[in-house]
């Protein structure tokens, strides 16, 4: 149910000068339609942008598209003159590693994969031991060796390098599965995390998963008597296995995109509005595309919007008081990648950075609201201000009337959702912020998140909610106050 205010709330708004109905602020708002997002989305969401993967040529694409659009409705490119903030990430690729079985190389990804992390200058040659499933490796010779083993988990791989294992190659329980999943399980595992550093600084493990046809061949044994030896596995002799784990290095390059506002008398106070342009890409061969439309094109179409209205509002001569930074990162798929590197490269100091407004999917309907469309989850948005939910509920009761669902402002929600959009870089700063999320829905993170399933009556509301309170925030007297200890732990 909606949260109404109290009457000391509204008296208290009335007194710092926010009238209901700001015919002004209405002008503007009403050019956020879903005529407008359509346009923009089917655009952003389309097959030619192939996903928007960071680093990749549609994200590329992405990125030039939103520098036209900026460009043409006269916002300034606030980087040295251009709307690019460019940084570079490394990526590792697998693709070198192999194992040699009965003299040949076997290659990862093709006939097994690797999923540890390891560089190695050449081959080497690793005496190596069989021990069923690991559950009794009390007393046997295993370290600095290489073991095979039978269906590990987790917490026997973690006490196997604890004895000093230097290599684990994980025998599959069904071969013929374990080759049908391979290629989504190469598509996953060939290229490991963008990562700051050119430095690999993560623990080195090595660990291969194969089948239980190779792992008997490794051992010049056969399948039936690797099945035979589970519970005896010292009858199996151990041999020498060779391979080489090679880290080839990609710089990735990519960038966030930013557009400027310069505001009146208090233009040096900054409000950011921001949303990640970027999506998970597409499968190798290019026939099957994620568009993310929903995730996040609706929210990256929405800052476009309020970037067009508060354009037209300055043109018109109603600029804001404060400035407002338009904010499209990248690498949000990645970690939030896009959003740290703008919160610790800051364009404008974080210090008068008075507020981060995120919009991460705004498009669609969740399970939850099917009786109730006219929602939005706004999370975060009392947890540094005592000020701001206020002046948001306020925004909403006078021009929206959407109903606000604080679910997830609980810190033991087990979702995370607080965690997961890049207004965390900015609220791990102190800013203070709002985040505008339609939930999860079937087709997240897969190839059915299609402009055709977005609902862009309800889109349209939730941006001019975003736009309100952008306005009310940019032109009261007062910067929201940062009064409150944030609840929340800041450990993803």
């Amino acid at each position: 149910m909606r949260r109404l205010l109290t009457l000391s709330v509204v008296v208290c708004l009335f007194s710092q000068g926010l009238m209901a109905q700001d015919k002004t602020a209405m002008k503007y708002g009403n050019t956020i339609t879903p005529q407008d997002m359509k346009a923009k989305l089917s655009v952003l969401a389309s097959d030619e942008f192939m996903g928007r993967e960071t680093g990749t040529e549609g994200q590329k694409l992405a990125s030039k598209f939103l520098e036209d659009f900026y460009k043409k409705i006269g916002l300034t490119g606030p980087v040295n003159g251009t709307y690019r903030q460019k940084f570079s990430m490394y990526q590792s690729d697998w693709s070198d590693v192999y194992l040699k079985v009965k003299g040949k190389k076997k290659m990862n990804g093709k006939d097994f994969i690797f999923s540890g992390n390891a560089n190695m200058d050449k081959e080497i040659k690793l005496p190596t031991v069989y021990i069923g499933d690991g559950s009794a490796i009390s007393g046997m010779d295993i370290k600095d060796k290489g073991v095979i083993v039978t269906g590990s988990s987790r917490e026997v791989q973690r006490s196997l390098i604890e004895a000093g294992v230097k290599a684990i190659f994980v025998a599959s329980a069904n071969d013929e599965q374990f080759m049908q999943t391979l290629p989504r399980q190469a598509a996953f595992r060939m290229k490991g995390r963008l990562r700051w550093d050119k430095e690999n600084t993560g623990n080195e493990s090595i660990v291969f998963n194969i089948t239980k046809e190779m792992a008997a061949d490794l051992l010049g044994t056969t399948t039936a008597k690797l099945d035979a030896a589970a519970t005896s596995p010292s009858s199996i002799k151990e041999k020498s296995v060779s391979f080489q784990v090679k880290e080839k290095l990609a710089e990735i390059s990519t960038e966030n995109m930013a557009a400027f506002l310069e505001g009146t008398d208090l233009k040096d106070e900054i409000i950011v509005i921001s949303s990640h342009y970027d999506h998970i890409g597409q499968n190798e061969d290019g026939t099957v595309i994620n568009n993310g439309a929903d995730d996040d094109g609706s929210g990256t179409t929405g800052v476009m919007e309020l970037a067009e209205a508060f354009a037209q509002a300055a043109k018109e001569g109603n600029r804001p008081r404060r400035s407002i930074l338009f904010l499209n990162v990248t690498g949000e798929e990645k970690g939030l990648l896009g959003s740290a590197y703008y919160a610790d490269n800051p364009i404008f100091p974080l210090e008068n950075t008075v507020t981060n407004l995120n919009i991460d999917m705004i498009g669609r309907v969740d399970p939850e609201h099917e009786n109730d469309r006219n929602y939005v989850y706004a999370i975060g948005s009392e947890k540094l201000s005592s000020h701001l939910k206020v002046i948001s509920e306020y925004a909403n009761i006078t021009y929206t009337g959407l109903n606000l669902d604080y679910r997830f402002d609980d810190p033991a929600d087990t979702n995370r959702f607080y965690y997961r959009s890049d207004h965390y870089n900015f609220a791990k700063k102190g800013i203070p912020i709002i985040f505008y999320f339609n939930g999860v829905h079937a087709d997240y993170h897969r190839p059915t998140d299609t402009v055709d399933k977005i609902e862009f009556d309800v889109m349209a509301q939730r941006g001019q909610l975003v736009f309100y309170t952008a306005w009310i925030l940019a032109n009261r007297d007062q910067r929201v106050p940062v009064d409150r200890t944030d609840d929340m732990t800041y450990d993803r």
